[in-house]
């Protein structure tokens, strides 16, 4: 009886560790979906969408920006081609401790006249939800392959 009510125990332990652990992370409710359409050579057209995403550790405030695009091509009878892609990509923690974070994230327009370095970039917020501590992050594409990323706390004016 014993051993069968410590079995008990240790299950309860590791489904409440596992349950903790499963709302460490947090999807944000700000997607957003891009579209495209072009026109190829032979009177094939294609439409190409995009949509990101952003996955986010409440606990450590690590994040994960995940992509999704589809691209469909086809010509005056019928879908001729169909291209899916995705991932996710790790990026550094916001803030350095461990605490309770809310989090949220937008992406910048897609590529048009206005776009003077590629493909824009994005815009991410996180908040100690003990504290009143923000941090607003921005990643701009550079032009040269790489990201510029920078981070500023916000001060709380109390006048």
């Amino acid at each position: 009886m014993r051993v069968a009510s410590l079995i008990g125990c240790v299950v309860a332990v590791v489904m409440v560790s596992g349950a903790r652990a499963a709302d460490d992370f947090k999807l944000t409710s700000n997607q957003r979906i891009s579209c495209g359409r072009g026109l190829s050579p032979g009177k094939l057209s294609t439409a190409t969408c995009r949509s990101f995403a952003y996955l986010f550790n409440v606990r450590t405030s690590e994040y994960f920006r995940c992509g999704v695009s589809l691209s469909m091509t086809r010509d005056a009878k019928e879908v001729v081609n169909v291209q899916t892609d995705g991932g996710c990509v790790k990026r550094p923690r916001i803030f350095d401790a461990d605490s309770s974070y809310s989090f949220d994230a937008t992406e910048t327009e897609p590529p048009n006249t206005n776009s003077f370095f590629g493909n824009g970039g994005y815009a991410v917020w996180a908040s100690d939800n003990h504290a009143p501590k923000v941090r607003g992050c921005i990643s701009i594409a550079s032009g040269f392959g790489t990201d510029v990323s920078r981070c500023v706390d916000m001060t709380f004016d109390e006048k």
